[in-house]
């Protein structure tokens, strides 16, 4: 197996790192390399399923338990290390790996934003964060922004490499190409702190007393309020203008994306961030803070932005967009509603999986000993 490239997709099922993950091992099968995953084999089954260069190796050991940490299957370390090499998604590294590791990390939010946890939380997570800064030959990572802040935690002692995330190929071919657009504004993503709910949920109210007639939809899971009782516990939405929709499928968030006049992304803190890029190629305008890494990865597109934290100038932002009609006037003076936005190519190409995809993988063959199966 000295050829073969052990890939940890253990968490492909989950969101973000899952999707990254997901959208690559396509690409990485395709090329025609060995590969052993590790993992759930009900999970990876679609992915191995007729590649004689995929071989699963059943392992359903949480990421970052204990057992990862100290009771690692000695079997399986003893599979793995016999690979060439070993590719994590994330910051997570099982104690007993002795072949040249590679990593992703998407951000480093939790030092950048310690207020997220608490300080022992904070703790272990420096601790992951470290070792996996000693344990990696190189980092791969989704943005620019994301690739200063490891290196200044890792004080540059690691190699950063560049490898953006993208929008997923399901969404460009199953996309509608005229969809019928609705009075809704559009928030997806999970409802942490650092995602901005709350002030959006601000700015939407008050521009709701102001006369905006739209209706707020919030594609993620309701259940998560309970960790930010104190941040919403004072506020009241009248009649049917919000929605929390919980888990949506893929059609039903295609649909959305479609039917949404507005996206509106208020995050104080992202690695990448792609509800905005999945919006445009939908054909829906969106609406995001100016935080650095939305600036670096929405720059030359159609994106508008608002001052991130401030629920007044994101309020003036939906007002100016959707509520003055001014905007939306036809050549002969008949009022229209928002228009569906258009694109270029470049915005289905400038990011890629198999761009992503394709610069792992040149890493791997230039610094380690592979071949290729005819």
């Amino acid at each position: 197996m000295t050829g073969t490239i052990t890939a940890d997709c253990r968490m492909v099922d989950s969101s973000g790192v899952g999707v990254y993950l997901r959208e690559c091992l396509p690409f990485f099968l395709d090329s025609g390399f060995r590969f052993l995953l590790l993992g759930d084999p009900s999970k990876l089954r679609s992915f191995a399923e007729g590649r004689e260069n995929a071989e699963i190796l059943d392992c359903r050991i949480k990421p970052f338990s204990f057992r990862e940490l100290l009771f690692f299957p000695r079997s399986h370390l003893k599979k793995i290390n016999k690979t060439a090499l070993y590719y994590s998604p994330y910051f997570n590294i099982p104690r007993g790996i002795k072949i040249p590791v590679y990593a992703t990390i998407h951000d480093i939010i939790f030092p950048d934003m310690p207020e997220l946890t608490s300080p022992l939380g904070l703790a272990a997570r420096m601790w992951f964060y470290r070792r996996a800064f000693a344990r990696s030959r190189k980092i791969f990572t989704v943005s620019e922004f994301s690739r200063s802040r490891i290196r200044h935690y890792s004080r540059g002692k690691v190699p950063v490499e560049v490898t953006y995330s993208a929008i997923q190929p399901w969404m460009l071919k199953r996309r509608e190409a005229e969809p019928n657009k609705k009075n809704i504004i559009l928030f997806i993503g999970n409802i942490k702190k650092h995602k901005g709910l709350k002030i959006l949920l601000d700015a939407f109210l008050e521009a709701r007393g102001e006369g905006l007639e739209y209706k707020l939809v919030i594609a993620g899971g309701a259940e998560k309020l309970r960790t930010l009782d104190a941040d919403f516990s004072s506020l009241s939405f009248p009649g049917d203008s919000v929605e929390f929709t919980g888990f949506i499928s893929d059609d039903e968030l295609l649909r959305l994306l479609g039917e949404a006049s507005l996206l509106v992304q208020p995050s104080l803190y992202e690695g990448f961030c792609l509800p905005p890029l999945e919006a445009m190629v939908c054909g829906t305008r969106a609406l995001i803070s100016d935080i650095p890494v939305l600036r670096e990865i929405y720059r030359d597109f159609p994106v508008h932005y608002f001052k991130a934290g401030d629920s007044r100038d994101l309020k003036e932002k939906l007002m100016l967009l959707l509520h003055e009609k001014s905007a939306f006037r036809e050549k002969d003076g008949a009022e229209t509603g928002p228009p569906r936005l258009r694109l270029s190519p470049e915005l289905e190409t400038r990011y890629s999986f198999e761009k992503t995809s394709t610069v792992i993988l040149e890493t791997f063959i230039r610094e380690n000993p592979l071949g290729a199966e005819a």
